[in-house]
């Protein structure tokens, strides 16, 4: 992997920035996922480091991995305890203005001709995310949103179902077909994990932004 993707290490802990289209779990076809890089991110341990939480194939950004089973089990710790800071960037595809909370319990709802999604279910898991528009062009606007739960597809169902307007090539709850993010002229899908930060008793916390990808254009205001 790309030294420039590391953007935090320690003796217990290392945060990489996760390009789109790299799934963090092994894909049933065998094809290539973040397993293919884990040997070249041991830097001199004998343990592979073990990804501590979960990004979509599509999302990019900030991915906590553990370089020992304590700290994996400290920091799953913090996730569970919603200790956790998270601060994602989204390109959501119409208008929207202002900030607020979505409060939207999440359940997961199968069928064989669609396969699974999550949907808004008011006896689903309680999940909460804080929102607030940043910049608005060409008919799309970029939200930063701040999840208090950490929730499968949680943000993507929230902007979709709680704010009305999907994130730009979601493809299971946007408007357009899937387009792979290294496809030539093809976007995919806009949701970027910005920073991250994990509290840790008795040490400095771990903190760490990843930039936001170039797929994602020049947005007014917006520096970096």
């Amino acid at each position: 992997m790309d030294p420039e993707r590391i953007l935090f290490i320690d003796g217990e802990a290392l945060v990489i920035d996760k390009p789109a289209g790299l799934p963090v779990d092994p894909p049933r076809d065998g094809s290539i996922s973040l397993e293919n890089h884990l040997e070249s991110l041991r830097f001199g341990f004998q343990r592979w480091p073990t990804p501590v939480h979960r990004l979509d194939r599509d999302t990019s950004g900030c991915l906590l991995l553990a370089r020992n089973p304590k700290a994996g089990a400290r920091f799953q710790q913090a996730f569970e305890n919603g200790t956790v800071e998270k601060r994602y960037l989204a390109v959501l595809d119409g208008v929207v203005t202002g900030e607020g909370t979505i409060d939207l319990p999440l359940a997961k709802v199968s069928s064989a001709e669609s396969g699974w999604r999550m949907v808004g279910d008011p006896a689903g898991k309680p999940s909460r995310t804080h929102w607030r528009a940043l910049a608005e062009q060409d008919g799309r606007t970029l939200v930063e949103f701040r999840p208090e739960t950490g929730r499968t597809h949680q943000i993507r169902v929230h902007a979709a179902s709680g704010l009305n307007v999907p994130v730009v090539g979601d493809p299971i709850y946007g408007r357009a077909r899937r387009v792979a993010p290294n496809q030539a002229g093809g976007q995919g899908m806009l949701l970027h994990a910005a920073e991250l930060v994990v509290p840790r008793p008795g040490k400095e916390p771990i903190k760490a932004a990843a930039p936001l990808p170039e797929r994602f254009g020049a947005w007014p205001g917006l520096a970096g």
